[in-house]
């Protein structure tokens, strides 16, 4: 039995690859997760066969203007203009490019320029994150979203860099590996298990399931009292609860992985 405290989760790839590339994995032929889930009530531990997160990419798209007064924009190029192209334009190319059913959404996190209302800065940034549930799709987004960007930003004169940063694939999880996990679950009490779907966010823990077979849970954090505060939201808190919920949960892993 090997325990791994995840590195750089959050940073893509991830510090899974360095991780693995380490040999943390050596002589491992079978690993499991817990993530956290506000959306679940402590006592609440949830799974599901097949994928359960999303891929899960980052881009920072950098325009360049010689800048100039916002009187006269027709003697330069309004970058900030370009920035608001990009900003609804970019996520609607990616509607009509790629299935809806794929389950495709790019949303910016960030955006900066400009100091002054009447002038047209000569930078401006803008990052973040695209995500869906098909790994097939995934393989193609890099492209997709190059090329869109040049046909959006190209008509308006706005030069531009963009930094694409590949993230990481969903997690799918194992069958037998579900199995395992599914019956840890249940040992704590008939009403522990609980139903989840496969979630737009993305997770490094896919990186160990391209070595070996495994699976991953929800851990139901709510206290059920009050709001659900979202992950990543500044409010968001867990009840700790639930933490020897999932210490029992991954004891019963170790216990019922003997029997398959």
């Amino acid at each position: 039995m090997r325990l791994i405290f995840q590195p750089a989760e959050e940073l893509m790839p991830g510090g899974a690859i360095d991780a693995i590339a380490a040999g943390v994995l050596s002589g491992v032929s079978r690993i499991f997760a817990l993530h956290c889930d506000p959306r679940l009530a402590v006592g609440k531990v949830a799974v599901k066969p097949g994928p359960i997160t999303s891929a899960a990419d980052s881009m920072e798209i950098t325009l360049y203007s010689p800048g100039g007064h916002t009187s006269r924009p027709h003697l330069t190029a309004d970058l900030v203009y370009g920035l608001g192209t990009l900003i609804t334009g970019l996520p609607g190319v990616l509607s009509r490019r790629i299935d809806p059913r794929k389950s495709t959404v790019l949303v910016w996190g960030a955006v900066n320029a400009g100091v002054a209302a009447n002038a047209i800065p000569q930078t401006g940034v803008l990052a973040g994150t695209v995500r869906t549930a098909s790994r097939e799709t995934w393989q193609s987004l890099e492209g997709i979203i190059r090329q869109a960007v040049s046909a959006l930003l190209s008509p308006l004169g706005v030069d531009h860099t963009l930094q694409y940063h590949r993230g990481v694939p969903p997690v799918v999880n194992e069958e037998v590996s579900t199995r395992i996990l599914t019956h840890a679950i249940e040992a704590l009490g008939a009403d522990v298990l609980a139903d989840t779907r496969q979630s737009g966010g993305g997770e490094d823990f896919s990186w160990y399931l391209e070595e070996v077979p495994g699976a991953m849970a929800r851990l139901g954090v709510w206290s059920g009292r009050g709001p659900q505060r979202d992950l990543h939201q500044p409010t968001f808190d867990l009840d700790e609860r639930a933490l020897p919920i999932g210490l029992r949960v991954m004891v019963n892993i170790v216990e019922q992985a003997a029997a398959f």
